[in-house]
């Protein structure tokens, strides 16, 4: 199984919330239609607005790393990465069951 999954974490500072939610979103739509991508999907804390988490599942390596190297991932790193309280976590996870 060549399969990738990630796990994502990012934090919008205070008052930035709706910014980052936004530029999430509109992130989602695109992934989901890369030819690598198997799923896209986006969480936030309801009882932290503001935190967002993404559980990202490629094809393989070689998918993730277009997913990273497109523009639309460049795009909404540029909207929403002036708006997140700390630096993103990424982390990628091997499924066991």
């Amino acid at each position: 199984m060549s399969e990738v999954q990630v796990f994502a974490h990012g934090q919008a500072a205070a008052g930035h919330e709706n910014d980052v939610r936004e530029a999430l979103l509109a992130l989602v739509k695109a992934t989901r239609e890369e030819p690598g991508n198997i799923s896209y999907k986006l969480h936030e804390d309801p009882a932290a607005p503001g935190n967002f988490y993404l559980y990202e599942e490629y094809a393989d390596q070689a998918a993730l790393d277009a997913h990273m190297a497109s523009p639309h991932f460049a795009e909404a790193v540029g909207k929403f990465g002036p708006y997140l309280a700390v630096a993103p976590s990424i982390v990628p996870v091997r499924r066991l069951a």
